[in-house]
Protein backbone atom coordinates (compact mmCIF):
# COMPACT_ATOMS: atom_id res chain seq x y z
CA UNK A 1 0.00 0.00 0.00
CA UNK A 2 1.21 3.70 -0.79
CA UNK A 3 1.63 6.20 1.91
CA UNK A 4 -0.96 8.24 -0.04
CA UNK A 5 -3.37 5.69 0.51
CA UNK A 6 -2.86 4.91 3.77
CA UNK A 7 -4.70 8.17 5.57
CA UNK A 8 -7.90 7.42 3.04
CA UNK A 9 -7.84 3.65 3.95
CA UNK A 10 -7.61 4.80 7.99
CA UNK A 11 -9.73 7.29 7.87
CA UNK A 12 -12.46 4.80 5.67
CA UNK A 13 -12.05 1.88 8.31
CA UNK A 14 -12.61 4.01 11.14
CA UNK A 15 -15.78 5.67 9.79
CA UNK A 16 -17.55 2.13 8.71
CA UNK A 17 -16.11 1.02 12.38
CA UNK A 18 -17.45 3.48 14.26
CA UNK A 19 -21.22 3.55 12.66
CA UNK A 20 -21.32 -0.29 13.63
CA UNK A 21 -20.12 -0.12 17.57
CA UNK A 22 -21.84 3.32 18.67
CA UNK A 23 -25.19 1.98 16.96
CA UNK A 24 -24.25 -1.74 18.38
CA UNK A 25 -23.49 0.04 21.94
CA UNK A 26 -27.04 1.62 21.75
CA UNK A 27 -28.71 -1.32 20.65
CA UNK A 28 -27.29 -2.62 23.95
CA UNK A 29 -28.84 -0.97 25.95
CA UNK A 30 -32.02 -2.71 25.36
CA UNK A 31 -30.91 -5.77 26.56
CA UNK A 32 -33.65 -6.64 29.44
CA UNK A 33 -35.71 -3.94 28.31
CA UNK A 34 -37.37 -5.24 25.13
CA UNK A 35 -41.54 -5.56 24.44
CA UNK A 36 -40.79 -9.28 24.75
CA UNK A 37 -38.05 -12.05 25.56
CA UNK A 38 -37.57 -13.19 21.67
CA UNK A 39 -37.13 -9.36 20.73
CA UNK A 40 -35.19 -8.38 23.49
CA UNK A 41 -32.74 -11.15 22.13
CA UNK A 42 -33.31 -10.48 18.70
CA UNK A 43 -31.95 -6.95 19.10
CA UNK A 44 -29.25 -7.86 21.50
CA UNK A 45 -27.81 -9.96 18.48
CA UNK A 46 -27.61 -7.41 16.37
CA UNK A 47 -25.94 -5.48 18.42
CA UNK A 48 -23.42 -8.16 18.83
CA UNK A 49 -23.06 -8.37 15.08
CA UNK A 50 -22.99 -4.59 14.52
CA UNK A 51 -19.98 -4.59 17.82
CA UNK A 52 -18.04 -7.73 15.40
CA UNK A 53 -18.19 -5.35 12.35
CA UNK A 54 -16.30 -3.44 14.14
CA UNK A 55 -14.29 -4.97 15.42
CA UNK A 56 -12.88 -6.55 12.35
CA UNK A 57 -12.51 -3.10 10.80
CA UNK A 58 -10.81 -1.88 14.36
CA UNK A 59 -8.50 -4.84 13.90
CA UNK A 60 -7.21 -3.66 10.50
CA UNK A 61 -6.89 -0.45 11.17
CA UNK A 62 -4.50 -1.29 13.90
CA UNK A 63 -2.24 -3.56 11.74
CA UNK A 64 -2.31 -0.61 9.01
CA UNK A 65 -1.24 1.72 12.01
CA UNK A 66 1.17 -0.61 13.19
CA UNK A 67 3.24 -1.26 10.27
CA UNK A 68 3.23 2.53 9.19
CA UNK A 69 6.60 4.24 8.80
CA UNK A 70 7.67 5.85 12.40
CA UNK A 71 4.96 3.60 14.21
CA UNK A 72 5.57 2.94 17.94
CA UNK A 73 7.23 -0.12 18.54
CA UNK A 74 6.34 -0.33 22.16
CA UNK A 75 2.83 1.37 22.31
CA UNK A 76 1.17 -0.31 19.74
CA UNK A 77 -2.63 0.76 18.36
CA UNK A 78 -5.24 -2.25 19.19
CA UNK A 79 -9.25 -2.41 18.11
CA UNK A 80 -9.29 -1.49 21.81
CA UNK A 81 -7.70 1.72 21.78
CA UNK A 82 -9.27 2.72 18.74
CA UNK A 83 -12.27 2.13 20.66
CA UNK A 84 -11.71 3.19 23.84
CA UNK A 85 -9.09 6.05 23.66
CA UNK A 86 -10.41 8.53 20.56
CA UNK A 87 -11.98 11.25 21.83
CA UNK A 88 -15.48 12.12 20.76
CA UNK A 89 -13.84 14.74 18.14
CA UNK A 90 -12.15 11.52 16.27
CA UNK A 91 -15.37 9.51 15.97
CA UNK A 92 -16.35 9.47 12.12
CA UNK A 93 -19.85 7.79 12.57
CA UNK A 94 -22.98 9.24 11.33
CA UNK A 95 -25.19 11.26 13.76
CA UNK A 96 -28.44 9.54 13.37
CA UNK A 97 -26.57 6.40 15.48
CA UNK A 98 -25.77 8.44 18.19
CA UNK A 99 -29.56 9.37 19.05
CA UNK A 100 -30.97 7.97 22.34
CA UNK A 101 -33.08 5.09 21.47
CA UNK A 102 -36.54 6.88 22.46
CA UNK A 103 -38.93 4.25 22.40
CA UNK A 104 -39.23 1.01 20.23
CA UNK A 105 -40.69 2.44 17.00
CA UNK A 106 -37.71 5.12 16.92
CA UNK A 107 -34.91 2.15 17.76
CA UNK A 108 -36.36 0.01 14.99
CA UNK A 109 -36.94 2.81 12.70
CA UNK A 110 -33.62 3.92 13.01
CA UNK A 111 -32.03 0.28 12.78
CA UNK A 112 -34.17 -0.25 9.04
CA UNK A 113 -32.56 3.21 7.80
CA UNK A 114 -28.74 1.85 8.34
CA UNK A 115 -29.35 -1.75 7.71
CA UNK A 116 -30.82 -0.75 4.47
CA UNK A 117 -27.66 1.27 3.85
CA UNK A 118 -25.03 -1.16 5.52
CA UNK A 119 -26.48 -3.71 2.49
CA UNK A 120 -26.34 -1.76 -0.21
CA UNK A 121 -22.86 -0.67 0.68
CA UNK A 122 -21.38 -3.86 1.69
CA UNK A 123 -22.90 -5.55 -1.30
CA UNK A 124 -20.63 -2.88 -3.31
CA UNK A 125 -17.73 -3.32 -1.34
CA UNK A 126 -17.31 -6.73 -1.55
CA UNK A 127 -15.84 -5.83 -4.96
CA UNK A 128 -13.38 -3.94 -2.79
CA UNK A 129 -9.73 -4.10 -4.17
CA UNK A 130 -9.02 -4.24 -1.17
CA UNK A 131 -9.04 -7.79 -0.08
CA UNK A 132 -9.67 -7.49 3.60
CA UNK A 133 -12.38 -4.95 2.82
CA UNK A 134 -13.71 -7.51 0.49
CA UNK A 135 -13.90 -10.22 3.15
CA UNK A 136 -15.03 -8.51 6.19
CA UNK A 137 -18.08 -7.10 3.74
CA UNK A 138 -19.25 -10.81 2.63
CA UNK A 139 -19.33 -11.90 6.18
CA UNK A 140 -21.03 -8.47 7.14
CA UNK A 141 -23.02 -8.80 4.36
CA UNK A 142 -24.94 -11.92 5.79
CA UNK A 143 -25.73 -10.66 9.17
CA UNK A 144 -26.94 -7.24 7.58
CA UNK A 145 -29.29 -9.38 5.40
CA UNK A 146 -30.85 -10.73 8.57
CA UNK A 147 -31.43 -6.80 10.43
CA UNK A 148 -33.00 -5.39 7.31
CA UNK A 149 -35.45 -7.90 7.16
CA UNK A 150 -36.49 -8.25 10.81
CA UNK A 151 -36.39 -4.47 11.11
CA UNK A 152 -38.94 -4.12 7.84
CA UNK A 153 -40.49 -7.06 9.53
CA UNK A 154 -41.36 -4.39 12.55
CA UNK A 155 -41.48 -1.32 10.67
CA UNK A 156 -44.67 -3.01 8.83
CA UNK A 157 -45.94 -4.49 12.10
CA UNK A 158 -45.97 -1.07 13.81
CA UNK A 159 -47.27 0.67 10.78
CA UNK A 160 -49.89 -1.75 9.95
CA UNK A 161 -50.64 -1.93 13.15
CA UNK A 162 -52.96 -0.02 16.12
CA UNK A 163 -53.90 3.33 15.55
CA UNK A 164 -50.94 3.66 18.27
CA UNK A 165 -48.15 1.72 16.79
CA UNK A 166 -48.54 3.71 13.72
CA UNK A 167 -49.01 7.24 15.37
CA UNK A 168 -45.33 6.49 17.25
CA UNK A 169 -44.27 5.36 13.87
CA UNK A 170 -44.70 8.60 12.10
CA UNK A 171 -43.35 10.30 15.47
CA UNK A 172 -40.00 8.27 14.15
CA UNK A 173 -39.75 8.50 11.05
CA UNK A 174 -40.31 12.94 11.80
CA UNK A 175 -37.52 12.16 14.20
CA UNK A 176 -35.39 10.60 11.95
CA UNK A 177 -35.47 11.55 8.73
CA UNK A 178 -33.42 14.96 8.95
CA UNK A 179 -30.40 12.57 9.63
CA UNK A 180 -30.60 9.93 6.65
CA UNK A 181 -29.07 12.47 4.25
CA UNK A 182 -25.86 12.33 6.05
CA UNK A 183 -25.51 8.45 4.76
CA UNK A 184 -25.21 9.51 1.41
CA UNK A 185 -23.26 12.77 1.94
CA UNK A 186 -19.89 11.92 0.98
CA UNK A 187 -17.56 13.00 3.00
CA UNK A 188 -13.00 13.73 1.64
CA UNK A 189 -12.33 10.09 2.75
CA UNK A 190 -15.16 8.26 0.81
CA UNK A 191 -15.04 9.80 -2.09
CA UNK A 192 -11.07 9.47 -2.35
CA UNK A 193 -11.83 5.60 -1.59
CA UNK A 194 -14.60 5.41 -4.55
CA UNK A 195 -11.69 6.92 -6.44
CA UNK A 196 -8.94 4.26 -5.72
CA UNK A 197 -11.57 1.59 -5.74
CA UNK A 198 -11.42 1.06 -1.87
CA UNK A 199 -14.47 2.50 -1.41
CA UNK A 200 -17.95 3.12 -3.34
CA UNK A 201 -19.81 6.01 -4.51
CA UNK A 202 -22.55 6.81 -2.76
CA UNK A 203 -25.27 8.17 -4.67
CA UNK A 204 -26.06 5.10 -7.04
CA UNK A 205 -26.42 3.60 -3.60
CA UNK A 206 -29.27 6.45 -2.54
CA UNK A 207 -31.55 5.38 -5.42
CA UNK A 208 -31.74 1.65 -4.23
CA UNK A 209 -32.24 2.65 -0.43
CA UNK A 210 -35.44 4.83 -1.78
CA UNK A 211 -36.74 2.15 -3.67
CA UNK A 212 -36.53 -0.41 -0.88
CA UNK A 213 -37.58 1.83 1.97
CA UNK A 214 -40.28 3.46 -0.10
CA UNK A 215 -41.76 -0.55 -0.83
CA UNK A 216 -41.38 -1.46 3.16
CA UNK A 217 -43.67 1.85 4.00
CA UNK A 218 -45.88 1.05 1.47
CA UNK A 219 -46.35 -2.40 2.56
CA UNK A 220 -47.10 -1.08 6.46
CA UNK A 221 -49.70 1.79 4.97
CA UNK A 222 -47.35 5.08 4.95
CA UNK A 223 -46.47 5.34 1.44
CA UNK A 224 -47.98 8.92 1.30
CA UNK A 225 -46.32 9.50 4.31
CA UNK A 226 -43.01 8.78 3.39
CA UNK A 227 -43.28 10.12 -0.07
CA UNK A 228 -43.98 13.93 1.63
CA UNK A 229 -40.80 13.31 3.66
CA UNK A 230 -38.94 12.33 0.84
CA UNK A 231 -40.45 15.24 -1.50
CA UNK A 232 -39.99 17.75 1.60
CA UNK A 233 -36.54 16.86 2.45
CA UNK A 234 -34.36 17.31 -0.61
CA UNK A 235 -33.21 20.82 0.66
CA UNK A 236 -31.07 20.45 4.00
CA UNK A 237 -29.82 17.06 6.30
CA UNK A 238 -28.25 17.13 9.13
CA UNK A 239 -24.11 16.34 9.18
CA UNK A 240 -20.73 16.71 10.32
CA UNK A 241 -21.04 13.15 12.47
CA UNK A 242 -17.92 12.00 9.60
CA UNK A 243 -15.44 14.78 10.51
CA UNK A 244 -15.75 14.54 14.29
CA UNK A 245 -18.43 17.38 14.52
CA UNK A 246 -21.15 15.14 16.83
CA UNK A 247 -23.98 16.21 18.99
CA UNK A 248 -23.73 16.29 23.01
CA UNK A 249 -25.21 12.89 22.88
CA UNK A 250 -21.59 11.10 21.79
CA UNK A 251 -20.08 12.15 24.47
CA UNK A 252 -22.34 10.18 26.65
CA UNK A 253 -22.42 7.17 24.84
CA UNK A 254 -18.11 7.59 25.10
CA UNK A 255 -18.62 8.29 29.06
CA UNK A 256 -20.36 5.14 29.63
CA UNK A 257 -18.62 3.02 26.73
CA UNK A 258 -14.96 3.91 27.88
CA UNK A 259 -15.53 3.97 31.37
CA UNK A 260 -13.79 1.27 32.53
CA UNK A 261 -10.50 1.59 30.11
CA UNK A 262 -10.35 5.43 31.18
CA UNK A 263 -10.44 4.57 34.94
CA UNK A 264 -8.29 1.31 34.64
CA UNK A 265 -5.89 1.81 31.85
CA UNK A 266 -4.29 -1.12 30.27
CA UNK A 267 -6.68 -3.45 31.86
CA UNK A 268 -7.54 -6.81 30.43
CA UNK A 269 -10.38 -9.94 30.69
Amino acid sequence: MTNAKQPVLINYLLHLADDALVLGHRNSEWCGHGPVLEQDIAITNISLDLIGQARSLYQYAASILNESPGANSVQRVTEDSLAYLRDTREFKNSLMLELPNGDWANTILRQFFFSTYQFYLYEKLEASTDETISAISVKALKEVTYHMRWSGEWVIRLGDGTEESNQRMQQALDNLWPYTGELFIESDYEQEAARIHLGTEMSPLKSKWDEKIRSVFEEAGMLSFFENKLNSGKSWMLSGGKQGRHSEHLGFVLAELQFMQRAYPNSEW
